[in-house]
Order: structure tokens, then C-alpha cells, then sequence
């Protein structure tokens, strides 16, 4: 039966953690070469999903240790047509990866799923574009035909969702969210933002959350903030408009830098993780709604151990 959002535990408001910022954790931690920043890339030899199976085991290790929820988010922010074609990728063939990445997280649901740790499997889908820069938009049809083909693929390896990461603009969200209920997948968008809390097209981030919805029927399940450090959306969440108890995930960086800072920078930024653990309970304090945590550019496993810590007994006190 295919899921459906009312079947998502992480929307019980228990803490899901899920994995930092794969990309950079593999390039300049693990010491990896991810051409195009694609990790799928990896799928494609015994050791390549070696190092997949030690990287999410890792973050595994740490949602086990503070009894939370885990979301297996699939290693294919990259894994779509155009992106697979630079790197000599056919479209069946990048489809057939999708499959295999879903099937990967299967089995480490398999291997280490329990009661005291539930475990969602989330095929993640990144922007067409680079990551940064909304460049030239497509309209809400070409977005949702171009990542329907992915989709399609998550759906049909068995996933429970999928999530647009690092979206930065409204029309590919809404193509993601039109493709996703096409293939019977509940989904979550997650949004990113400039250091003035808009996204890089300009919008405000709650104009962009209302026009999704007002264009899908309120398709998503809920929505999230990636690819910024906290300060660059603290002021933003002030308010106290509806939209904002649409936002339930937080992907957050690690570093303070901007977008292009970050991108022309030659060195990883991993910020404090101490201080970034403390950022997200209080986050939480005001929205306790929230809670999927995570990271991105230039955290890993301490900054979620840190997550973890801050937001549970053993950071407040008393559970959540």
C-alpha cells in the first residue's frame, strides 16, 4: 500500500535525526573524490557502497544511542537526468541507481531498525540547477516532468517519501511536489535561503512555503530549511504567520559564510558543533514542531551528536 503522509512518524513530532552534509563529509573527511558532488557516484563499486554503509552507519550509531527516530535520506541529491548525463549516465541507467540507492537504505533499515529507533526511507531530490543559484527557472510542468523521472524510480524501489533538498525556487518545488503525489510518494520540500532569509531568487521564504501550497493542494508534508546556518533564518521564523508550523525539518550548515562565500572557499568550514546543537534546541523551543534534524555543508557526525545531545534529556533535562 503506498504511503501516504498521515503514515510519516517523524509528523508525531518524535525527534527523527538524519544523516550532516554527505557531500562534503566524503570529500573532505573520508578523503573521496565526488565529481559533480554526485554520492551516488559511489553506488557504482563494492567499495564505493562500503563507504555509503560506514557513513550512515555512523549517524545510525548516534539516533541508536538517544533512542530517536532515524531518516534514511538516499544518497542521490545528483541522481537525476542531467546531472547523470556529465558523468556518462543514461536516463535508464540513472534510474536503475536511484533504485539501488533506495535498496541500499532498505537494508540498513533491515540490519539496524527497533522499536526504540524507527527508521523512514526518504529518496532525496536535489535542484536541477547547482544548488546556489535558481539560474534559469523551469515551470512548474518541465520541474515536474524532468523530476518525475527520478521520483518514479523511488517509488518504485519501495521508498516511504522523498525530499527535495536545497530548493531554490518555488515553480521546481511545486514540479516536485506534483510529481511526487503522480507517484503516490508523500514529500517534503525543503527550502534554501540567502543570509537575509530569502531565497536566492529573492522571495520570502513564506511566500514561497503559500504558493507551493496554494499551486499543490498543500501536497507537501511538510517543509524544511537547508543549506543555511541558523543566523541566516532565525529573524525569518520571528514571525508568527501560519507558514512557519509548515516547517518541521532543519538540515542546517555549518558555517556562518554566505552561499558564495562558501562556494569560492578552498577549505571546509565546520563551524562549532557545540554551538550549533544549542542553536537548534533553542529553534525547537520556539517550534517544537520541528523535528527532523540534520545537517549540511560541513557538518558530520558531531555536529548531529551534538543535535542529538541538545535536543534531548541528556542536553535539556527532560525529554522531548
Amino acid at each position: 500500500m503506498p504511503a501516504t503522509p498521515a503514515s510519516l512518524p517523524q509528523l508525531a513530532n518524535r525527534i527523527f535525526l538524519t544523516d550532516g552534509g554527505i557531500e562534503t563529509s566524503l570529500i573532505f573527511n573520508d578523503g573521496l573524490e565526488l565529481p559533480h558532488f554526485a554520492a551516488f557516484h559511489l553506488m557504482r563499486s563494492e567499495e564505493g557502497r562500503a563507504a555509503l554503509v560506514a557513513y550512515y552507519e555512523r549517524y545510525i550509531a548516534i539516533a541508536k544511542k538517544h533512542e530517536l527516530g532515524f531518516i534514511l535520506e538516499s544518497p542521490t541529491w545528483r541522481a537525476s537526468t542531467d546531472w547523470g548525463a556529465k558523468l556518462g549516465y543514461s536516463p535508464d541507467e540513472i534510474a536503475a541507481i536511484n533504485r539501488q540507492s533506495i535498496a541500499l537504505m532498505r537494508d540498513l533499515r533491515i540490519v539496524h531498525e527497533s522499536a526504540a529507533t524507527p527508521m523512514v526511507i526518504s529518496g532525496c531530490v536535489g535542484p536541477r540547477g547547482d544548488g546556489y543559484d535558481p539560474g534559469v527557472a523551469m515551470s512548474a510542468d518541465e520541474a515536474q516532468a524532468y523530476h518525475g523521472h527520478q521520483i518514479s524510480a523511488f517509488a518504485a524501489a519501495g521508498a516511504d517519501m522523498t525530499t527535495a533538498i536545497t530548493m531554490t525556487n518555488a515553480a521546481e518545488a511545486i514540479g516536485v511536489a506534483r510529481a511526487a503525489r503522480r507517484a503516490h510518494l508523500p514529500v517534503a520540500i525543503s527550502f534554501t535561503v540567502e543570509t537575509d532569509g530569502r531565497l536566492p531568487t529573492g522571495q520570502p521564504l513564506g511566500e514561497a512555503i503559500e504558493e507551493v501550497d496554494a499551486a499543490t493542494d498543500g501536497a507537501p508534508a511538510y517543509y524544511m530549511l537547508n543549506c543555511a546556518h541558523p543566523t541566516h533564518f532565525d529573524a525569518t521564523l520571528e514571525s508568527s504567520a501560519d507558514w512557519t508550523q509548515r516547517i518541521r525539518g532543519l538540515r542546517a550548515n555549518a558555517s556562518r559564510m554566505s552561499h558564495q562565500e562558501l562556494n569560492e572557499s578552498p577549505e571546509l568550514d565546520a563551524g562549532d558543533p557545540a554551538e550549533l546543537g544549542r542553536q537548534y534546541r533553542d529553534i525547537r523551543l520556539r517550534f517544537p514542531q520541528i523535528a527532523v534534524l540534520g545537517g549540511c555543508c560541513g557538518t558530520d557526525h558531531r555536529h548531529i551528536e551534538e543535535i542529538g545531545s541538545a535536543c534531548t534529556a541528556r542536553g535539556r533535562g527532560r525529554r522531548q
